[in-house]
């Protein structure tokens, strides 16, 4: 099963947190532990939503867009790993060794989360639909070895 497992900050923090050579060190041999264990498919850090933007689409259609930073955000997602793991309680445990004193203070919270598979829609996913999803996955991992 894959899972993302994001990195939750404080919005009213996330301006404060300046990494260090020290930060960076341990999550990379955390990283390292992740890729060494064939689990890790992806994961980065993300810049500070005053670097970002909100798209807001309204109910009667309006659609706006609102720069960062996010002064109303009282959680905000930090960074992410994409993980390939056999159950919840194997993200769980990879979890827990999370390094997280050095990385921001006191709190960190991880959210693991389990991605769709075409498997979970089973009874409402035609062949074809099933091909188009197939199709476009090979495109992205084409374009992505070709870069």
């Amino acid at each position: 099963m894959r899972v993302m497992v994001m990195i939750k900050g404080h919005g009213a923090d996330e301006d404060k947190i300046t990494p260090t050579t020290e930060m960076f060190e341990e999550m990379g041999r955390y990283n390292e532990e992740l890729v060494k264990a064939g689990i890790m498919l992806g994961g980065d850090g993300l810049r500070p939503t005053s670097a970002g933007a909100k798209v807001v689409f309204a109910a009667g259609g309006d659609t706006s867009v609102v720069d960062g930073p996010f002064a109303e955000s009282k959680e905000i997602v930090a960074g992410y790993w994409i993980w390939q793991v056999s159950s919840m309680e194997e993200a769980i445990e990879w979890a827990k060794r999370c390094p997280h004193d050095a990385y921001y203070g006191a709190e960190q919270v991880l959210e693991l989360r389990p991605f769709y598979e075409n498997e979970d829609f089973a009874d409402r996913m035609t062949p074809e639909l099933i091909e188009k999803e197939a199709e476009l996955a090979r495109r992205i991992q084409a374009q992505q070895q070709g870069a």
